[in-house]
């Protein structure tokens, strides 16, 4: 789960994570990990399908400056809630960036339910499990201030969607 359609990538373009840098890193990862059926996203008409895998963000409009004010999140978030309840075999979740990690969770009702100091933290590569079930793994976002800085570094990245595998694969089944 990221952040929000970027306004040169997603939106022009009709699919998340595509037309941008941020995407680049992100279909190459969901390539390498067996996630997509390719290691490049360019239009939504491309032929490009995920496997076990399903991509939305906090935010449903591109906002200025990529900065979506905390009005915006609120009004997007019943979307977010929706695709949550309706995605009822999910096992692992990953948050791209802490505004998409604490999102999920207020989205998912974690925010609420949870005493402020029981909610997951958000730290690049943290793994938490629910009372659900549900793994919730964050990571830094793959945006160019943190690619080009080397806050978020390939390394860590694949350590990232490693993880993400190992879970998936202990067959942990996720209550409903």
């Amino acid at each position: 789960m990221g952040l929000a359609p970027a306004a040169h990538g997603a939106n022009r373009t009709g699919r998340m994570f595509t037309g941008d840098s941020s995407g680049d890193w992100l279909y190459a990862a969901l390539h390498r990990y067996g996630f997509a059926s390719r290691a490049q996203s360019v239009s939504r008409d491309d032929g490009l399908t995920l496997e076990d895998c399903y991509i939305t963000a906090a935010a449903r409009c591109a906002p200025p400056d990529n900065k979506p004010s905390r009005g915006e999140l609120e009004r997007c978030r019943p979307y977010l809630a929706a695709d949550i309840r309706l995605l009822s075999h999910v096992r692992v979740v990953l948050t791209l960036g802490r505004i998409a990690h604490d999102n999920w969770l207020k989205a998912a009702g974690w925010w609420a339910t949870l005493e402020p100091r029981d909610r997951p933290i958000f730290a690049h590569g943290a793994v938490t499990t629910l009372p659900n079930g549900v793994a919730l793994v964050a990571s830094y976002h793959p945006s160019r201030q943190n690619t080009n800085t080397g806050k978020l570094t390939r390394a860590m990245w694949h350590g990232v969607f490693d993880r993400v595998r190992r879970l998936l694969a202990t067959g942990r089944r996720t209550p409903r």
